[in-house]
């Protein structure tokens, strides 16, 4: 059902945890399923020089997690906005289609994070 990646991503996450202080935090939901994703940036220099993420629900959404952590990690704020659900899920060699939701909230929380970000830079100038 899962591929290799997928399930290397959920038994073996990256990034976990959060960062204190983080610039940008995003979080996002789906009652349907009761995923809950919150990603945490660090920037620097319009740059993502650390990303965390918290993450409550089933074995693809710690994998999307996870992997959209790895993809954004030392991007710009720029190419971290570009990356897809689709580009996260075709990372991780494909999700059920049932699953598709899940790799749907791990951009959307990435991307989140990114806007959180930038309406704080905006509050402090």
């Amino acid at each position: 059902m899962y591929s290799e990646k997928v399930m290397d991503h959920f038994t073996n996450p990256r990034n976990v945890g959060e960062i204190p202080n983080a610039d940008g935090v995003g979080e996002v939901g789906n009652p349907v399923c009761g995923d809950i994703m919150k990603i945490y940036i660090k920037v620097k220099d319009n740059v993502i020089k650390d990303i965390k993420f918290k993450t409550f629900g089933c074995g693809a959404a710690i994998a999307t997690s996870s992997m959209v952590t790895e993809m954004a990690k030392y991007k710009s704020l720029e190419e971290a906005l570009k990356l897809s659900n689709s580009q996260v899920a075709e990372a991780l060699g494909g999700l059920p289609p049932i699953k598709m939701h899940c790799s749907n909230l791990a951009a959307d929380a990435l991307h989140a994070a990114v806007n959180n970000f930038r309406k704080n830079e905006q509050v402090i100038k």
